[in-house]
């Protein structure tokens, strides 16, 4: 194979591929109520994205990829602002915080415990929230 195979791509290593994180997608107002209720036993996380932003893409995947707490401790929720900006402006009215985007709110307890945008989110620590 030699360096030209290593050069295309063609590297007998194996690389390690990060398993995707499950994320719900947040489509119905109604959600909102179910997930409320659930985060009085698990906590439950809300990723507000914008599907035309540079940046909102950005830290998505570094969240996503930097994310190393068991995927089974919390649930996931996708927020797609373009689709679903009623669902986004229930959320800032519900959870009394300032729409931005992208965002991350951690509720437990039906209250946010948590929430940041931008460069913030890669800050998080979620183990405290568990």
């Amino acid at each position: 194979m030699g360096i030209f195979g290593n050069f295309f791509g063609e590297n007998t290593k194996q690389h390690k591929t990060r398993e995707k994180l499950p994320w719900i997608p947040l489509e119905r107002v109604e959600q909102l109520d179910e997930l409320m209720e659930a985060s009085g036993s698990r906590t439950q996380l809300i990723f507000k994205h914008s599907t035309t932003c540079g940046i909102s893409r950005m830290i998505l995947r570094m969240f996503s990829d930097s994310f190393s707490q068991p995927k089974d401790a919390l649930d996931f929720y996708f927020l797609d602002l373009h689709a679903h900006r009623d669902i986004s402006n229930e959320v800032a009215s519900r959870f009394q915080v300032i729409h931005q985007s992208p965002q991350l709110l951690i509720i437990r307890d039906g209250a946010v415990a948590f929430h940041a945008s931008h460069g913030a989110i890669a800050d998080v620590e979620i183990s405290a929230y568990l």
